[in-house]
């Protein structure tokens, strides 16, 4: 049976297919597989499992061919990546640009990556109600990054 992971914890996963959710091992090959990242599975990944349909628990054997993935150094083997996400159709950065600010350095590392793996984003300004006054700084992201080709969307949370 073919399913999502929605959720991946080291050697468990919560896969979703046909309307439930499958809580499943990974079979022992896989992790052989993925030399180099440090998890052989990821949320977003489409994947092939056995289901026991009456505990609602499987085992996952294959993962299937992704479109894209965010990845990240692993914190303690260098020579290893940690996959973040598989197959992420549009990922949302929420930015506060006061109380406390999110840099334009962070965000674009963020951007820089996304980009590396054809990602598409979009940058959401959070808890605009906070600096209604200096609309200034506002303009001040859009124009960096509109003028670079990303979305914007304005929010109050």
């Amino acid at each position: 049976m073919e399913g999502i992971v929605v959720c991946s914890t080291g050697r468990w996963c919560d896969v979703f297919a046909g309307g439930k959710t499958y809580k499943c091992s990974l079979k022992g090959n896989l992790r052989l597989k993925s030399l180099r990242t440090t998890n052989p599975v990821a949320v977003g990944d489409r994947v092939v499992f056995d289901p026991d349909e009456k505990a609602l628990e499987g085992r996952v054997s294959d993962v299937l061919d992704r479109k894209n993935v965010i990845i990240r150094r692993a914190t303690n083997l260098s020579r290893q990546t940690h996959i973040l996400a598989a197959n992420v159709d549009l990922a949302v950065l929420v930015a506060t640009p006061v109380l406390p600010r999110t840099s334009t350095g962070f965000i674009d590392r963020f951007l820089i990556t996304a980009e590396a793996y054809n990602i598409p984003v979009l940058i959401v300004l959070n808890k605009l109600d906070l600096f209604e006054q200096e609309m200034s700084i506002v303009d001040y992201y859009n124009d960096i990054y509109n003028v670079a080709g990303y979305s914007k969307g304005l929010s109050s949370w």
